[in-house]
């Protein structure tokens, strides 16, 4: 794999989508794209909510991205611009970059991907540039659109003023700079932004980040259907460990030299499937409450009550191991594949259904019952999508059960089929064009 992002020339003639851009960008500045950038989407095999907590994921790229024209010039300011109307124009002094994270529009997350490259590179000054955004991974779907918006502005930004990083450094620097607008993701998704190759998944890595090539075994296909950090520190303290170093649950299996198998076992002796207090979390940890709230509790959490640390954790060793297995049954190809991987994702999706609680009533068994093999669901959950592995044999008939009983019985989801029912397969990474 090729460890700096490709920059691929290009003749737009039979690119429709790279020619319509070309032509909206001309309109709205009077001059012509110096280049082009893009950032795919992702969909997550299997591995949901554990790369916050050190383990691997399984994701693959997705044909859908983001898409920017763009041109550079002495300007001293940012001009972005969208080809959906309903993103409003923005215009931005290169020295006076400020995201708003209460008022998480557009073109924030653009410039979270502008500011994370500013700073990660030390550059005093940027280039000025004039950019168009088009975008045809579905917003609020679970596959990644804000991601991909946040990589594809650090790919430009890095272009525009002419450096050169390499994939690992920008997917780590994306990564980190998307917290600006509030994001308290693990990596997942900008790793496979710019990491992905076409026509392979990826096992995702971290500490330090990379990427293992992961083929699905022949005769199935991935479809979309777009629907609708405090336990540690309590396994920790259990096993005598120093908990306040300790800030993830990967890092208390490292700490402790253990299998994820036997981190449930502790799972099972340490917690209990009660809630706890914050109160019952201070006494076990011999803190007091604003310690809790300010060395222990991230910004999302900072009023919860009652926290269910036995069944996250479980979850998350749960799934970690889950990961493991769904590479290895890919890897070794036995005969009966495609059913082992179906039932990895059957069993993720009944842990994010009962122990992460991020499932919601449209995410049932339906999909199994229109033909699929495995289904779950992928983003972070509560509502989102769906992926379902689905033999190709039974495509066909997967996609027109899918039609009539959930896209035709209401008229809202029937206007939204297109852009939300796919078949994917795995897609390239994070990429440069230059027309020829």
């Amino acid at each position: 794999m090729a460890t700096i992002p490709s920059k691929i020339k290009v003749q737009l003639n039979g690119k429709e989508r790279l020619q319509k851009l070309k032509e909206a960008f001309h309109e709205k500045y009077g001059q012509m794209p110096v280049f082009y950038a893009c950032a795919p989407g992702r969909v997550n095999l299997i591995g949901e909510h554990i790369d916050y907590c050190g383990y691997a994921v399984l994701p693959m790229a997705i044909e859908q991205n983001i898409l920017a024209a763009v041109s550079v010039s002495d300007s001293k300011t940012i001009q972005l611009a969208n080809t959906d109307p309903k993103y409003k124009n923005f215009t931005v002094s290169v020295d006076g970059i400020s995201i708003d994270r209460e008022n998480p529009q557009w073109h924030y997350y653009f410039l979270c991907g502008v500011r994370g490259i500013q700073e990660h590179l030390s550059l005093s000054s940027l280039a000025g540039m004039c950019c168009v955004v088009d975008g045809t991974i579905p917003a609020s779907s679970g596959l990644s659109s804000s991601s991909a918006l946040v990589c594809c502005a650090g790919l430009v930004t890095m272009e525009a003023n002419q450096k050169s990083l390499s994939k690992v450094t920008l997917a780590e620097t994306c990564a980190k700079c998307e917290r600006y607008i509030g994001t308290e993701g693990g990596g997942m998704d900008q790793s496979i932004s710019f990491l992905a190759e076409e026509g392979t998944a990826k096992l995702i890595e971290f500490n330090p980040l990379r990427a293992t090539d992961v083929r699905l075994p022949d005769g199935t296909v991935s479809h979309v259907i777009f629907m609708v950090k405090y336990r540690n520190q309590m396994l920790a303290k259990a096993r005598g460990l120093d908990w306040s170093r300790l800030l993830k649950l990967g890092d208390v299996q490292k700490e402790l030299q253990v299998s994820l198998e036997q981190m449930l076992e502790l799972v099972e002796e340490a917690l209990h499937p009660e809630p706890y207090s914050r109160d019952e979390i201070c006494k076990t940890l011999g803190i007091s409450a604003e310690q809790l709230c300010g060395n222990i509790l991230s910004a999302n959490t900072q009023h919860a009550t009652d926290f269910k640390l036995y069944q996250r954790a479980r979850h998350v060793y749960g799934e970690a191991a889950r990961v493991l297995q769904f590479k290895a049954a890919c890897d070794s190809s036995p005969a009966n594949a495609v059913a082992q991987l179906g039932d990895l994702m059957n069993r993720s999706h009944a842990s994010c259904r009962d122990l992460y609680e991020c499932s919601c009533p449209e995410l049932a068994a339906f999909f199994l019952q229109a033909g699929a093999v495995g289904s779950r669901l992928t983003g972070a959950g509560w509502g989102g999508c769906t992926v379902s592995m689905v033999p190709r044999e039974r495509i066909d008939s997967f996609l027109q059960t899918v039609r009539e009983h959930y896209y035709v019985p209401d008229a809202r989801r029937s206007a939204l089929e297109k852009q939300s029912l796919f078949v994917t397969r795995p897609g390239g990474g994070a990429a440069i064009f230059i027309e020829e």
